[in-house]
Protein backbone atom coordinates (compact mmCIF):
# COMPACT_ATOMS: atom_id res chain seq x y z
CA UNK A 1 0.00 0.00 0.00
CA UNK A 2 1.03 3.77 -0.76
CA UNK A 3 1.47 5.57 1.93
CA UNK A 4 0.32 9.13 0.02
CA UNK A 5 -3.21 9.00 -0.66
CA UNK A 6 -4.21 9.20 -4.83
CA UNK A 7 -4.05 12.23 -6.63
CA UNK A 8 -7.27 14.29 -7.17
CA UNK A 9 -8.03 15.09 -11.07
CA UNK A 10 -7.73 18.48 -11.20
CA UNK A 11 -11.46 20.79 -10.89
CA UNK A 12 -12.55 21.75 -13.60
CA UNK A 13 -12.37 25.64 -14.33
CA UNK A 14 -14.91 27.08 -16.91
CA UNK A 15 -13.02 29.22 -19.73
CA UNK A 16 -12.96 32.77 -19.06
CA UNK A 17 -15.86 34.58 -20.65
CA UNK A 18 -14.96 36.26 -23.99
CA UNK A 19 -14.12 40.19 -23.74
CA UNK A 20 -17.33 42.32 -24.22
CA UNK A 21 -15.94 43.41 -27.52
CA UNK A 22 -15.03 40.66 -29.48
CA UNK A 23 -18.49 40.19 -31.35
CA UNK A 24 -18.77 43.80 -32.31
CA UNK A 25 -14.92 43.61 -33.48
CA UNK A 26 -15.81 40.56 -35.44
CA UNK A 27 -18.89 42.50 -37.34
CA UNK A 28 -17.03 45.95 -38.02
CA UNK A 29 -14.05 43.26 -39.50
CA UNK A 30 -16.65 41.33 -41.62
CA UNK A 31 -18.69 44.52 -42.50
CA UNK A 32 -15.53 46.61 -43.55
CA UNK A 33 -14.64 44.08 -45.84
CA UNK A 34 -17.97 42.99 -47.50
CA UNK A 35 -19.97 46.74 -46.69
CA UNK A 36 -17.75 49.66 -46.25
CA UNK A 37 -14.29 49.99 -46.00
CA UNK A 38 -15.05 53.48 -43.50
CA UNK A 39 -15.26 51.45 -40.98
CA UNK A 40 -11.87 49.43 -41.47
CA UNK A 41 -10.27 51.35 -39.30
CA UNK A 42 -12.53 51.36 -36.29
CA UNK A 43 -12.30 47.37 -36.20
CA UNK A 44 -8.64 47.72 -36.68
CA UNK A 45 -8.27 50.28 -33.55
CA UNK A 46 -10.53 48.71 -31.00
CA UNK A 47 -9.19 45.26 -32.08
CA UNK A 48 -5.56 46.22 -31.23
CA UNK A 49 -7.41 47.85 -27.62
CA UNK A 50 -9.06 44.25 -26.87
CA UNK A 51 -6.24 42.20 -27.80
CA UNK A 52 -3.68 44.47 -25.82
CA UNK A 53 -6.50 43.72 -22.41
CA UNK A 54 -6.90 40.09 -23.26
CA UNK A 55 -2.96 39.92 -23.09
CA UNK A 56 -2.73 42.39 -20.16
CA UNK A 57 -4.71 39.64 -18.15
CA UNK A 58 -4.68 36.17 -18.78
CA UNK A 59 -7.06 34.17 -18.20
CA UNK A 60 -9.58 36.78 -17.33
CA UNK A 61 -10.74 36.92 -21.21
CA UNK A 62 -10.83 34.57 -23.70
CA UNK A 63 -11.63 35.41 -27.43
CA UNK A 64 -8.01 36.18 -28.75
CA UNK A 65 -9.12 34.32 -31.72
CA UNK A 66 -11.93 36.00 -32.83
CA UNK A 67 -11.07 39.57 -31.87
CA UNK A 68 -7.58 38.96 -34.29
CA UNK A 69 -10.03 37.73 -36.76
CA UNK A 70 -11.55 41.11 -37.22
CA UNK A 71 -8.57 42.80 -36.56
CA UNK A 72 -6.92 41.42 -39.59
CA UNK A 73 -9.97 42.27 -41.97
CA UNK A 74 -10.15 45.82 -40.50
CA UNK A 75 -6.30 45.90 -41.74
CA UNK A 76 -7.20 44.64 -44.95
CA UNK A 77 -10.34 47.20 -45.77
CA UNK A 78 -8.48 49.77 -44.49
CA UNK A 79 -5.46 48.74 -47.07
CA UNK A 80 -8.43 48.91 -49.37
CA UNK A 81 -9.73 51.78 -48.73
CA UNK A 82 -6.39 53.68 -48.43
CA UNK A 83 -5.77 52.05 -52.36
CA UNK A 84 -9.36 53.34 -53.56
CA UNK A 85 -8.92 56.87 -52.20
CA UNK A 86 -5.25 57.15 -54.30
CA UNK A 87 -7.17 55.56 -57.22
CA UNK A 88 -9.85 58.27 -56.83
CA UNK A 89 -7.41 61.27 -56.29
CA UNK A 90 -5.18 59.73 -59.64
CA UNK A 91 -8.74 59.71 -61.61
CA UNK A 92 -9.29 63.27 -60.47
CA UNK A 93 -5.89 64.41 -61.24
CA UNK A 94 -5.52 62.82 -64.61
CA UNK A 95 -9.19 64.38 -65.70
CA UNK A 96 -8.36 67.55 -64.73
CA UNK A 97 -5.30 67.78 -66.74
CA UNK A 98 -6.63 66.25 -69.66
CA UNK A 99 -9.52 69.03 -69.64
CA UNK A 100 -7.15 71.74 -69.28
CA UNK A 101 -4.84 70.61 -72.06
CA UNK A 102 -7.20 70.24 -74.30
CA UNK A 103 -7.09 72.16 -77.25
CA UNK A 104 -10.17 73.48 -78.85
CA UNK A 105 -10.52 73.39 -82.40
CA UNK A 106 -12.46 75.88 -84.69
CA UNK A 107 -14.06 74.73 -87.48
CA UNK A 108 -14.00 76.57 -91.13
CA UNK A 109 -17.39 76.47 -93.10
Amino acid sequence: MSEYPAAQPPAYQPPPPQHPQTTLILVLGICSLVLCQVLGPFAWVMGNKAIREIDAAPGRYSGRDTVNIGRILGIVATALLVIGILVLVAVIVVAVVVESSGTTTEFNS
